[in-house]
């Protein structure tokens, strides 16, 4: 029986623009790692949080690993436990899904560790629970991509793959900044046109229907989000020179990355990404901003055992 396992989880776009907290897709490169070792004692430990300067919380239930693994013991009735190290290698407060990060890694750990393992998309209620704790609500834009690999659309219940051609390439940029999710969260307060739902939901049906066809032109015209970039994006420095800078490098479209501050665009070549990724970058430090960039395939793969 094996009693350790060790599993990585990528960072992720979530939102995607037009998708908010629906639509995410999985960043090749930075990620956290996790290790789960099976324990006689049905409790749930949190040994080490390593990688990080914020004191994460090592009491379970209130860190997002922990409660994922307290809901995984909890609805499998199982009689053992668990001890949890985590090595954050995602920027806290980044718009990379680093809370989701570490909740995916420790459960698909554990889930090696079970006598009969579930399926990646039975995995995903536990994985609700932990986001909740970092970010108050249950949505899935970080976590089913992690899960599944790719782009991928996270409903309540549901995780549906969305197929995308293996060209397509993400360039995401990350200035040296933090904006808090729940802050991020609170600027989307107030009411809202009709008109713009509407607007909103024609760009996202463009856009998944220019991944399932792979037609670029259809992601062009969908690829805007008209709802929660505008209020957010005042709260991050440099933002409108950098998506300046994402079009003018030929994206497909380019908007805020997750709660923020990162941004990202899409590419139909990695070549076309990477030549764009440093005018970015210039457009961040021209607004006081050191930062990183990393370009990877939209179709990269998700969480898995080490």
């Amino acid at each position: 029986m094996r009693r350790e396992a060790r599993a990585f989880s990528p960072a992720s776009v979530g939102n995607v623009g037009v998708g908010f907290d629906i639509l995410g897709h999985v960043i090749e490169g930075p990620g956290d790692t996790v290790t789960v070792r099976r324990i006689e004692e049905p409790v749930l430990r949190i040994a080490a949080i390593r990688g990080t300067t914020l004191d994460l919380p090592l009491e379970a239930p209130a860190n997002t690993a922990g409660a994922a693994l307290i809901a995984m013991r909890d609805a499998l009735e199982l009689p053992f436990g668990f001890e949890v190290e985590i090595d954050k290698g995602i920027a806290l407060g980044s718009g990379m899904g680093g809370s989701a990060a570490s909740c995916v890694a420790a459960v698909v750990a554990a889930n090696a560790l079970l006598d009969e393992p579930l399926s990646p998309q039975a995995l995903y209620p536990f994985t609700l629970v932990g986001e909740a704790v970092a970010s108050g609500g249950r949505h899935g834009d970080n976590l089913g991509p992690m899960l599944l690999g790719g782009l991928v659309l996270a409903t309540a219940e549901h995780l549906a793959s969305v197929p995308v051609p293996q060209g397509w390439h993400s360039l995401l940029v990350h200035p040296d900044a933090v904006l808090e999710t729940r802050r991020a969260r609170a600027a989307l307060a107030g009411a809202y046109e009709l008109k713009d739902f509407v607007h909103q939901s024609a760009n996202l049906a463009l856009v998944l229907a220019g991944c399932y066809q792979g037609d670029a032109t259809l992601v062009r015209a969908g690829l805007a989000d008209v709802l929660v970039e505008p209020r957010r994006a005042p709260l991050i420095g440099g933002f409108d020179a950098a998506k300046a800078a994402m079009l003018a490098g030929g994206a497909m479209g380019a908007s805020i990355s997750g709660a923020g501050p990162s941004i990202f665009g899409w590419f139909e070549t990695r070549a076309e990404a990477q030549a764009a990724a440093p005018a970015v970058q210039a457009a961040f430090e021209q607004a006081g901003f050191t930062s990183q960039a990393w370009v990877s395939r939209i179709a990269a793969p998700g969480a898995r055992v080490l």
